[in-house]
């Protein structure tokens, strides 16, 4: 059984995504910048709380050091699961600042979180990154005319998806000792989208937990769905 630390965990996808792997009898960590709402969540799942905030140096740099460690715990999946949606702007008024709030999350966030989280991944014998990027970050999806991904237009939120698939791309090469891929839930109801959807949100973990709890022989550098493979 794996230790497993969930970034966003106090609600959507990430605790969903929690109690799925709770279930299974991982260890796991919930990760939450709100002290309260971290707390609730740990305690509604059974399962342990580290405050973390992902845009916060010295709160990621505690969560690795500090909490983990002292809990004489390694560290044997990390997945990047905390992100927002920004302002909704047209593109044509969206500013730098615009975007460099939503990077700061969706994209510096996920830098700052797994370097930190590094030296307690490799310790592991199998360790795993599942990094929960999107369908609207997906290239390939938004220039079919046909997919609904073709027809939003942002800059910050989609643009910021399609780096962490880069920066999956780059970890999977750099990291062969590890097992590195992007998820895209599908279309989910979570805050993030107010909530509008199409599938549950136990159908939206469905490629998180299996990419969680791969073996060593697992896929790395891939971005998947519930189906399979997708398309950067």
């Amino acid at each position: 059984m794996n230790t497993i630390l969930i970034t966003g965990a106090n609600k959507g996808l990430g605790f969903e995504t929690a109690r799925r792997l709770l279930a299974l009898g991982h260890t796991v960590y919930v990760g939450a910048r709100d002290r309260e709402r971290g707390e609730d969540a740990a305690h509604r799942l059974n399962a342990r709380f580290v405050p973390l905030d992902v845009t916060d140096d010295a709160s990621v740099a505690a969560a690795a050091a500090a909490w983990i460690e002292q809990q004489r715990a390694g560290l044997d999946v990390l997945i990047n699961n905390a992100a927002i949606a920004g302002d909704r702007v047209a593109p044509a008024d969206t500013t730098a600042e615009h975007l460099r709030r939503v990077y700061e999350t969706n994209v510096f966030g996920v830098v700052r979180v797994t370097h930190a989280m590094l030296p307690l991944l490799r310790a592991s014998k199998s360790p795993i990154i599942v990094n929960v990027s999107g369908g609207l970050g997906s290239l390939a999806a938004a220039t079919n005319p046909d997919g609904m991904e073709s027809k939003i237009a942002t800059l910050a939120y989609t643009s910021s998806k399609t780096a962490l698939n880069m920066l999956t791309v780059q970890y999977a090469r750099a990291l062969p000792e590890m097992r590195v891929n992007a998820v895209d839930p599908g279309h989910t109801p979570t805050d993030i989208n107010g909530h509008h959807g199409t599938q549950t949100v136990e159908q939206g973990t469905e490629a998180i937990v299996r990419l969680a709890t791969i073996g060593r022989d697992g896929p790395t550098g891939t971005f998947q769905n519930a189906s399979g493979l997708a398309n950067w």
